[in-house]
């Protein structure tokens, strides 16, 4: 009977708390249309006061995504080193189709920049399907306009400069009105910029022993940051922990990804993957002789790091990634707008969540957030230290906070969702075409990508081992266990001598 009684007792509690969770989540889905419903409006009005203000302060007016009207003819555009551009777009989404030579390359723009529709117009689609289902009626979706190429103005337009010979090798130097001009921020347009023989190049922080000629025997560890961060995200972290051996014997590379921290912010780029990577490849492999290294990736940089680990599949000796973005999509769906819900779900809880929804929906609302931190970080650097008394280090503001606008827009829809039908191809190269070791880290307790992510990851690549750290989330994997995780990667090395 007591038995019993216990039984039925654990049975409601467990009731109770399955009730408020269903609770909670209705509440935070009502709270979350009511809020981004604001948002899509919000958004529309700040698009016009940033055009006004933009044509006021810099005598043009800056395009935008809003609009997704598209010209009927198809403009060239000069492109670095006399190769020319042409901006396409099709109903599978936009395309940068660049002529290099006789060859073709395609870089995917993703479709998410055009496509995102409002709280209110997703709501009325499921609205809709839900009484189809319950009432067995037969509702047919509007159907895709034929597949036809054209021109998207709004893409062309920031590429405008090319067309009229204003864009040279040197990427756009003066930074917009809403952006940082500081000596971190705008560092690579001044003197002591990483700019040589005229051509631009991200900033790398490099640690161990010199570059040498030949009979080097030092190993080399390429660190790539995620989304919003910078090189410092490593270097005020794991490289304060690693022991005068690893630095005797590896030669360490950091780099601030273009558009983030000191490296190049070119207001004219669209920050595609390829132009991370040939960035990467141009400022790292080529300037130190880089044969053959390991890769340690956080974040959006996973994918950065498993671009590069396909092209350069016989150099990579090991390949540790942090927290992945990795979604398999399911069949049927559309990869970049599928992968755009999961990143960001438009929910007001978690914060993280609420945080990259905001940064991934609205591309007004976004800019302004980057203007209200981004452009007076120093004055959040000063008050974190006036009301810490300097008890705590601030190099999160940095690592957080200087980039532009632009550059995250861009790259978190060009690199992370546009990446989407790419991914299964890298991780089934990674698999068949290399011999490298994988390792995979997450946090048990990232609200931002689950636990699921390098899970699912593991099953496509069935070597890869995967460790969860209990307790920590998408920041703390890293920051605040920083020397237990430098002995990882020591090992790491070390296991693949």
């Amino acid at each position: 009977m007591g038995a019993r009684g216990v039984m039925e007792g654990g049975g409601k509690c467990g009731g109770d708390r399955s009730l408020l969770a269903r609770a909670g989540e209705m509440l935070n889905s009502v709270v979350g249309f009511i809020v981004f419903s604001f948002l899509d409006v919000l958004d529309i009005v700040l698009c016009l006061v940033y055009k006004v203000i933009d044509y006021a302060v810099e005598a043009e007016w800056k395009p935008c995504y809003c609009c997704s009207s598209y010209d009927k003819s198809m403009v060239p555009t000069a492109g670095a080193g006399g190769r020319s551009s042409f901006l396409l777009s099709a109903s599978r989404g936009p395309k940068v189709v660049r002529l290099c030579s006789t060859k073709l390359q395609l870089e995917d723009v993703s479709d998410t920049l055009y496509c995102r529709p409002s709280r209110v117009t997703e709501f009325s689609r499921k609205a809709t399907a839900a009484v189809a289902a319950n009432t067995g009626m037969s509702i047919k979706s509007p159907a895709p306009p034929a597949a036809a190429f054209a021109v998207s103005t709004n893409v062309m337009e920031m590429l405008r400069g090319k067309i009229d010979g204003r864009w040279k090798r040197l990427p756009q130097s003066i930074p917009l009105w809403s952006d940082c001009d500081c000596k971190v921020c705008n560092s690579w347009s001044r003197s002591s910029s990483p700019i040589v023989d005229g051509d631009s190049r991200l900033y790398v922080h490099t640690d161990g022993p010199e570059d040498g000629g030949p009979g080097t025997t030092s190993t080399d560890v390429l660190f790539i940051h995620g989304f919003i961060s910078s090189s410092a995200l490593w270097t005020e972290t794991v490289f304060q922990e690693f022991t005068e051996e690893t630095r005797s014997r590896h030669r360490l590379f950091a780099v601030d990804l273009l558009g983030f921290g000191r490296s190049p912010k070119p207001a004219d780029s669209l920050y595609t993957l390829r132009e991370h990577v040939d960035m990467i490849e141009k400022s790292v492999l080529q300037v130190h002789d880089v044969k053959s290294f390991h890769i340690v990736a956080h974040s959006l940089g996973c994918i950065i790091a498993l671009a590069l680990a396909v092209r350069h599949p016989n150099a990579v000796k090991s390949l540790t990634l942090l927290s992945p973005p990795y979604f398999p999509v399911p069949r049927g769906e559309e990869p970049t707008q599928f992968v755009m819900r999961r990143v960001a779900p438009r929910r007001v809880w978690p914060a993280i969540v609420f945080g990259a929804s905001m940064a991934c929906w609205y591309e007004h609302v976004s800019r302004t957030v980057c203007l209200l931190i981004c452009k007076n970080h120093r004055i959040w650097d000063f008050l974190l230290k006036f009301f810490t008394r300097n008890r705590i280090r601030t190099f999160m503001v940095e690592v957080f906070m200087c980039h532009t606008h632009n550059a995250a827009w861009h790259t978190l829809h060009n690199v992370i969702f546009a990446s989407a039908e790419r991914m299964e191809s890298y991780l089934e190269t990674v698999r068949e075409k290399l011999s490298c070791d994988v390792r995979v880290f997450h946090g048990d307790g990232d609200e931002l990508l689950p636990v699921e992510c390098s899970y699912d990851l593991a099953a496509k690549v069935p070597r890869a081992r995967v460790k969860i750290f209990q307790k920590k989330d998408h920041v703390t994997i890293l920051v605040g266990q920083q020397r237990a995780f430098a002995r990882e990667l020591e090992q790491i090395w070390m296991d693949s001598i």
